[in-house]
């Protein structure tokens, strides 16, 4: 593991940031969050990057140690420009989160376009083709993310509706027709998450309960603060919350996570845990690169719990 660079649960990789835009085989605007799977003993991100038109497409990136990677020079997800799905799609897609399902993976992904935002969904067995499976939720919801298996008989996810800034989680028979819809975690007022919070990486099941990062914005004199937390949910009721930490697990602190196309951001869409209980995670930084960290199942695990169950 790398040394601790500042005071955070995230351990930065000594050799951030991972990849830039000089890493790229294409000129672009920017690079903002990367979807992360290890598949085949491979290290997968799916990267959304802006293109100079200023529209966001989806990407590929593969690694074999998980630090250095090799950048394709051709999403495998892109807006479409040929039927009436253009008016919901013209800004792009962005955001993939990915989820094993069912001996497949599913993406979930913002959908922006001339409407607002909506989740779209596309399932692949390889990476290298995709098939979108349409979009799954009502206009202004982002952050959607599925849960790697049924609750209770039915397909779940979470996700981060436009108004209330909070964290709400639906249910599926079918991966299509969302409902039953119940909130899972709100702002806290005078913490760092007090303006709004949303999902940032899909969940992973321990005994414990469901863990996931969620990133918190506080409003500052000096525009949004972007960190990231954790919390635990429980595993047979997802709304109920188990655990939360009080204090951020990573922070803007390095020059490449305070300075860049949107200012003391560190946003992340995937981890990966390895045997052994070590995490990878990556996460965007200023929505000018992708960074990465380690940490622990145990040390996010207690820090949920040192915080307590305060929703």
């Amino acid at each position: 593991m790398s040394r601790n660079h500042g005071r955070d649960l995230i351990h930065r990789w000594e050799g951030n940031p991972a990849i830039t835009i000089d890493d790229l085989g294409f000129a672009c605007a920017d690079i903002s969050t990367a979807g992360a799977v290890k598949f085949q003993n491979e290290y997968l991100l799916l990267l959304t990057i802006q293109s100079l038109e200023g529209t966001y497409s989806i990407y590929p990136a593969r690694s074999s140690d998980g630090r250095h990677f090799q950048i394709g020079n051709e999403p495998v997800l892109a807006p479409t420009s040929t039927d009436n799905k253009v008016q919901y799609e013209q800004m792009g897609l962005l955001d993939a989160r990915v989820t094993p399902l069912e001996k497949e993976y599913y993406v979930t992904y913002d959908v922006w376009g001339h409407h607002g935002f909506r989740l779209g969904l596309a399932r692949t067995k390889n990476f290298k083709t995709f098939k979108r499976q349409g979009y799954i939720s009502e206009p202004d919801t982002k952050g959607g993310c599925l849960f790697p298996g049924k609750i209770k008989g039915r397909y779940a996810r979470l996700e981060r509706p436009w108004e209330g800034g909070s964290i709400w989680i639906s249910y599926s028979d079918d991966l299509r027709h969302w409902g039953g819809s119940e909130i899972v975690m709100s702002p806290r007022g005078g913490y760092w998450d007090c303006t709004r919070i949303g999902t940032a990486t899909p969940p992973v099941r321990l005994p414990i309960g469901w863990l996931i990062i969620y990133y918190g914005v506080k409003g500052t004199s000096a525009g949004p603060l972007f960190r990231l937390g954790a919390a635990i949910l429980n595993l047979r009721n997802p709304s109920k919350l188990v655990g939360r930490t009080d204090e951020p697990i990573l922070s803007p602190r390095e020059i490449y996570e305070r300075v860049g196309d949107l200012p003391n951001l560190v946003y992340s869409c995937g981890l990966i845990v390895e045997k052994g209980g070590e995490v990878k995670l990556y996460y965007g930084a200023s929505n000018s690169c992708i960074a990465m960290g380690f940490t622990t199942v145990d040390a996010l695990v207690k820090a949920c719990m040192n915080g307590g169950d305060r929703p």
